[in-house]
């Protein structure tokens, strides 16, 4: 049976939200062509219909995962009211960000993968961790764009690396503890 366009867009869209959580979820590598189109709810037959290669999904994937986490950062300053960067901070180093990797931080969970995949998906990273640094420097402190470019990179690092650390003990206290000893001193400092 013919797919209309609009439903070969839909199927399309589909495979790159599920691939988007399931790449944040297993890694780049950690999951198949044929688990990431079943997930999407159509056939391993239809991939390459759609995609030139795994990477392509991986680097489309990750740029509407890198958005999807910008559009959480501008709604989370939006409701700040004039307490931005402890916002931020108190979403990213929270509970639900360490347990809930599918929908979580792309940095977070990719990172490392990214630096593998090749140039298609580190130009995404490298462009979504600009995206980011943009959007920090609008509400940190500094004397100057150089200051508060700097302050951006050293805040955003710390985030993700905390919660990389965090994650990477599971769901213990310390987990907990590196995100409450982070959010105090991004507090403290920032």
């Amino acid at each position: 049976m013919k797919v209309t366009r609009q439903e070969a867009e839909e199927n399309r869209s589909r495979v790159v939200l599920r691939a988007g959580e399931l790449f944040r979820e297993y890694g780049f590598d950690g999951i198949g062509i044929a688990d990431l189109m079943k997930a999407a709810g159509l056939t391993h037959g239809g991939f390459y219909g759609q995609f030139r290669s795994k990477v392509d999904l991986a680097a489309e994937a990750s740029r509407q995962a890198l958005a999807h986490n910008i559009a959480l950062w501008r709604e989370t300053m939006g409701r700040a009211r004039g307490r931005a960067l402890k916002a931020i901070t108190g979403m990213y180093l929270s509970r639900p960000n360490l347990l809930v990797r599918a929908k979580g931080c792309t940095f977070a969970s990719l990172c490392a993968d990214a630096s593998r995949q090749g140039e298609a998906v580190q130009t995404v990273f490298a462009e979504g961790i600009e995206n980011h640094l943009q959007l920090l420097q609008e509400i940190v402190d500094g004397n100057g764009d150089e200051e508060r470019r700097r302050r951006s990179i050293v805040i955003l690092s710390q985030m993700v690396g905390g919660l990389t650390l965090a994650r990477a003990v599971g769901d213990a206290p310390l987990a907990e503890e590196i995100l409450a000893a982070l959010r105090d001193e991004l507090e403290t400092r920032h």
